[in-house]
C-alpha cells in the first residue's frame, strides 16, 4: 500500500494537487495532520479535480501517531527533505517497498526533526538551480511517480 503523509501543508491548493498526484501515481490514501485543510473545500476540489472524494484520507492532529502506527504495520517511512544523510530519490526507489509512507511538510518550515527521526529514509530531489526546493505538489508527484 502506498500513502502520504502531510503535515503543516496550509495551501488548499497543494494539498488538492497532492490529492490528484495520489489518483495518478495510484497511492490510495493521505493522512492529513497538524494545520492541513480537509474536504470538502471548494479550494482543494478545484485542484483535486474530484479525486478527493476517491483517495481515502483521514485526519489526525498528530503526525507522529499514525507515523507510529504504519511503522508497526511495517511500513517503510521516507521523509521528503532536504539534508545532509539524504539519499537522492532516484537512487532509493529502484526497489521501493511494497508498503511505503512518504512524509510531506510545509515547504518554508520543512520536515521536523521528531519526524526525522521516525523515518527509515531521509529523500530529497536534487536541485540544480538557484532555488532550495520545489513546490511541495511538484515534490509530491515527482517522488510519487518514481516508484511507479
Amino acid at each position: 500500500m502506498k500513502v502520504l503523509l502531510l503535515d503543516s501543508i496550509r495551501s488548499m491548493q497543494n494539498v488538492g494537487a497532492i490529492f490528484r498526484n495520489c489518483d495518478g501515481a495510484g497511492f490510495e490514501k493521505i493522512y492529513l495532520t497538524w494545520f492541513c485543510p480537509t474536504p470538502p473545500r471548494g479550494e482543494i476540489s478545484k485542484t483535486a479535480l474530484s479525486s478527493e472524494n476517491s483517495i481515502d484520507w483521514e485526519y489526525y492532529k498528530n503526525p507522529e501517531e499514525i507515523l507510529k502506527v504504519l511503522k508497526n504495520k511495517w511500513f517503510k517511512i521516507y521523509s521528503i527533505e532536504l539534508d545532509d544523510t539524504a539519499i537522492d530519490y532516484k537512487d532509493l526507489f529502484k526497489n521501493t517497498p511494497e508498503d511505503i509512507c512518504f512524509v510531506l511538510w510545509n515547504e518554508v518550515k520543512g520536515v521536523d526533526n521528531k519526524i526525522l527521526d521516525i523515518s527509515d529514509e531521509i529523500v530529497m530531489i536534487p536541485m540544480l538551480g538557484n532555488k532550495e526546493s520545489l513546490n511541495v505538489s511538484v515534490a509530491a508527484g515527482i517522488v510519487m511517480y518514481a516508484t511507479v
